[in-house]
């Protein structure tokens, strides 16, 4: 029998002894007249001699995380919300059936606690236990006390654990809360209208991303769960709601990293009358209001450097590609941009002093819009850690924005980057039904050429234009990524309550020594060769392999093998190497030695095939 099952026996036990002394085992309620924090708040600044003569009554009830004390009386700690009172336990005071209960408490069973309030000699706002209420039992131990919950991976899969362990998380989905609220707030203020769109929807849009389909029984359909729910909200627009918002889940069935999951929250609003340049003060308005009322200012710390939201830089997307090209003789000029020759020998350059990195696609292999959308991603977005708004995109790749008037190319549009990641999107809205049907066209040559991602054609939502939409601007906020900011969070995962991981029995951990950047296995029965490519030490995340950091002198590894079933990335430092194996239908396990000796062990418990 394994150690947790012994203790699942033992606590068994305890809840059959709290039964036999004749209380329930898990009761319906219990009605408390103060909560943990009302305690706390109403008689912090009580003195001794006031709850001495007062003694106020009070029930109160919580999770017990500490007890202490033996014999005929003992403390015990009751937490709730996150913060912590100490009751005070006396055979005398409670009974002799009571104090038996008592005796059967573990760590992390629920109770009740009826008395009165006092401080002890030591000045500790406490309760003066009377009476004893059973609640609940913790059949499972909770994390320990001292180190918390510190795998990565148990700590999502386990998100109840991992709150009760560790206060910064509990605290981060409350800095979460607290900013959708005032969110929420600031666009209720000026007028906006929450409303709901599908999250079904039989024709999916909005964005250029792949969806995940379902399929309804009833009507015999198949739907996509939505990847935006902008044109929904834009027909509304249409139907004279002027001003609509809507705080929204949405599902792409795209990679997972450290910034991207497939199912995430926005904040989408729309504003009648407006283009994109109204947006941009707005977005200045709203993300100073949001602070203010989430942390209680307007700069943070993100990966410990500063952020100042009072100071927001633009830069047209030619701008920013000549402001942070790295050789001031070759810095592009904005009109080296006109044509599909002169964007090819632009990126052409970069690619030239950039020979290790993956190459920018140019013109003609791909439009010229999305070929300098590309080398705006390798040239500038690493750069962008203040936050920086960039404007004005390519039409090739903003198919629902309006274009400028006197550069038919490119789109009124904007995003906004922090901390070297885009938290938001926004753009005139295209009104012009016909042109919108063009766009669409475009999108639907694109999805020929393979593009999977590109818009389908929507003859409902173009019809609805055809109806006549006003002037119009929206712009989609990613909730997530500004909670990782204001929490500072390294992985996307720490702010998602649940977030999608592989299924437990799919993930196996290697740990091995270090040795040399490929290997030739040979033996009767195994043959394969490892190759380790390295990667950007940028680009990885130090949560993903358990650490808070990593070690000096670390590189990263993508893993190549020409026939080894498995696939992941390693970490290497100065001592040791560790491989992230993932294979079907298989439990996480640790294996120690050479290489070579994982995999034979791997090849013996059938993990690799």
């Amino acid at each position: 029998m394994s150690v947790e099952d012994e203790l699942l026996e033992q606590r068994r036990e305890k809840l059959q002894r709290i039964q036999a002394l004749g209380f329930a085992a898990y009761p319906h309620k219990f009605p408390y007249t103060h909560t943990v924090a009302e305690i706390l708040s109403t008689f912090t600044h009580a003195t001794v001699e006031q709850l001495a003569e007062d003694k106020p009554p009070v029930r109160v009830c919580g999770r017990v995380t500490a007890i202490r004390g033996h014999g005929k009386a003992g403390f015990l700690d009751i937490s709730q919300g996150g913060q912590r009172l100490q009751a005070y336990i006396k055979k005398d005071n409670i009974g002799e059936k009571a104090f038996e209960l008592y005796q059967q408490f573990d760590l992390g069973d629920f109770i009740g606690v009826e008395g009165y309030i006092f401080r002890t000699r030591t000045g500790e706002l406490s309760v003066h236990a009377e009476a004893l209420t059973f609640l609940s039992k913790a059949l499972l131990p909770l994390p320990e006390k001292w180190h918390g919950l510190q795998d990565v991976e148990a700590r999502y899969r386990q998100r109840y654990l991992d709150l009760l362990a560790n206060p910064e998380v509990r605290n981060a989905f409350l800095v979460r809360s607290k900013l959708i609220q005032a969110l929420r707030d600031s666009l209720d203020r000026r007028g906006y209208i929450e409303v709901e769109t599908p999250m079904m929807q039989p024709m999916y849009g909005g964005a250029l991303a792949r969806p995940f389909r379902t399929h309804h029984n009833a009507l015999d359909i198949d739907l996509y769960l939505r990847i935006a729910p902008e044109l929904y909200l834009k027909r509304l627009v249409v139907g004279g709601l002027d001003r609509v918002y809507e705080i929204n889940r949405n599902f792409r069935n795209e990679g997972i990293s450290t910034r991207h999951n497939p199912e995430y929250t926005m904040l989408e609003f729309y504003q009648a009358y407006s283009d994109y340049r109204d947006l941009m003060d707005l977005t200045e308005q709203l993300f100073a209001e949001a602070l203010q009322a989430t942390v209680g200012k307007t700069n943070i710390v993100f990966g410990g450097q500063e952020i100042d939201f009072a100071k927001i830089r633009r830069f047209t997307m030619r701008e920013a590609i000549a402001e942070f090209w790295p050789e001031t003789a070759s810095r592009p000029h904005k009109d080296e941009f006109a044509s599909p020759e002169s964007t090819a020998a632009v990126i052409a350059a970069w690619n030239k002093m950039h020979p290790d990195h993956e190459r920018v696609p140019s013109p003609p292999q791909v439009p010229a819009g999305t070929a300098i959308a590309a080398l705006f991603e390798a040239v500038c977005e690493k750069h962008l850690f203040q936050p920086t708004i960039i404007y004005e995109f390519p039409v090739e790749v903003s198919p629902l924005a309006k274009t400028k008037d006197d550069e038919p190319g490119w789109v009124e549009r904007f995003e906004m980057y922090v901390g070297g990641m885009e938290v938001l999107n926004a753009y005139s809205e295209l009104n012009d039904p016909e042109e919108q049907r063009r766009r669409f066209q475009m999108q639907a040559a694109d999805r020929e050429r393979g593009d999977q991602e590109a818009h389908l054609i929507d003859e409902d939502y173009v019809r609805a234009l055809r109806y006549g939409m006003p002037p119009t601007a929206g712009e989609g906020i990613g909730v997530d990524r500004l909670v990782m900011l204001l929490t500072d969070s390294r992985s996307i995962r720490d702010v998602i309550l649940f977030p999608l991981l592989r299924p437990e029995s799919n993930e196996v951990l290697i740990r091995i020594d270090l040795g040399q950047d490929s290997w030739t296995l040979g033996g009767p029965s195994l043959q394969a060769e490892i190759c380790l490519k390295p990667v950007p030490l940028q680009l990885a995340n130090p949560s993903d392999f358990g650490i808070s950091q990593f070690p000096s002198g670390t590189t990263i590894y993508n893993i190549l093998t020409n026939d080894l079933n498995f696939e992941g990335q390693g970490l290497w430092d100065s001592t040791k190497r560790i491989l992230r194996i993932h294979t079907p239908n298989i439990t996480a396990t640790d294996f120690n030695g050479s290489l070579e000796d994982c995999v034979r062990q791997a090849y013996k418990q059938g993990i690799l095939a």
